[in-house]
């Protein structure tokens, strides 16, 4: 038992000082983890939607209108509400890492202004994405408010992405490592992937997944957008097929090929995955896979994106005086 005590409490002193006294090295990984929380939690929404689960707790920010947790209630499944709240408690998750990070930034030594700018975009963002999530229970699931609320994790993602490929490198000017043309032809693929999201959130908000029986939908018809979700996707492939050609001729660095090489793979993954899905009428559970497949597809791209310039080495980091570092 003794022995126990001991792991726990070394675990929590070195969780403490990797926001405290924070190296590159353990910066870099609360980086990570506030990709992971963020993309957990995208997914874990669409979890809430396909389950029927949108309205599980029908009172923001309280559950119901009477308690922050979930009660019994003779309208609403107890399942239906424990998917709800946990989607809920994901936020503190996601806020708890984004916090980290922030901290982490401002105790870094030497100080790098631009990463303190990218971890404010945190928990600001985390704050605005339940703010917003409080506009989708109060508007009954409408299908922009919850596509829009998809679409803030996404630009939480790519933040989130941001400060950790800023936290792998210096603070020197930018310098392209591919040729400048397909650095243009980087920046329309994430163009077309961002289409391509938004093209599946209409798609959803138009199928039979809308959170709850009450939710309203978009009027589309949907073999219509899902045939231009599908064209946005072929889109995607062929721009990432020419990207990666393009890489290879021009004896670019292996680190942008290989980026774009798991990303084709993810791409196709994430198609395999959507058409499937399509002729089986939709089961709830591959919506759920595609929407992890669309948030991967998202990383990936990001990805692609920085592996294609540097900013030089990273800073040599300072010694904090032992006075400094808490006892």
């Amino acid at each position: 038992m003794t022995r126990i005590v001991d792991r726990v409490r070394d675990l929590a002193h070195a969780l403490f000082h990797s926001f405290w006294t924070p190296t590159p090295a353990t910066l870099r990984r609360w980086a990570v983890a506030a990709i992971v929380a963020n993309a957990g939690i995208t997914v874990t929404g669409v979890v809430v939607r396909v389950t029927e689960s949108g309205l599980g707790c029908p009172t923001w920010p309280r559950c119901t209108p009477d308690s922050f947790l979930p009660v019994a209630h003779p309208e609403i499944s107890p399942i239906n509400t424990a998917i709800e709240f946990g989607n809920r408690l994901m936020t503190f998750l996601v806020l708890a890492a984004g916090a980290a990070c922030l901290l982490a930034a401002l105790r870094l030594a030497p100080r790098r202004p631009a990463l303190v700018r990218l971890a404010w975009l945190q928990p600001l963002g985390v704050a605005a994405q339940a703010l917003w999530g409080g506009l989708v229970v109060r508007s009954a699931l409408n299908p922009v408010t919850v596509g829009m609320h998809f679409l803030i994790s996404i630009g939480l993602i790519a933040a989130c992405y941001a400060f950790y490929a800023r936290s792998r490198e210096g603070d020197g000017p930018p310098v392209r490592m591919v040729h400048r043309d397909i650095r243009v032809l980087a920046f329309v693929l994430v163009a077309a992937v961002f289409v391509l999201v938004v093209a599946g959130v209409v798609v959803t908000g138009s199928g039979p997944h809308s959170g709850d029986e009450a939710a309203s939908r978009f009027g589309f018809d949907l073999e219509m957008v899902a045939r231009l979700h599908a064209d946005a996707a072929y889109a995607v492939v062929g721009l990432t097929f020419a990207l990666l050609f393009a890489l290879h001729v021009t004896d670019a660095p292996g680190r942008a090929r290989r980026a774009a090489l798991v990303l084709l793979g993810v791409e196709l993954a994430q198609g395999v995955i959507g058409y499937v899905q399509y002729f089986t009428a939709v089961p709830a559970a591959l919506v759920a896979l595609h929407a992890l497949g669309a948030t991967l597809v998202w990383i990936a791209t990001l990805r692609v994106l920085y592996m294609m310039r540097s900013r030089g080495p990273l800073p040599a980091p300072v010694t904090r005086p032992l006075d400094a570092v808490p006892a």
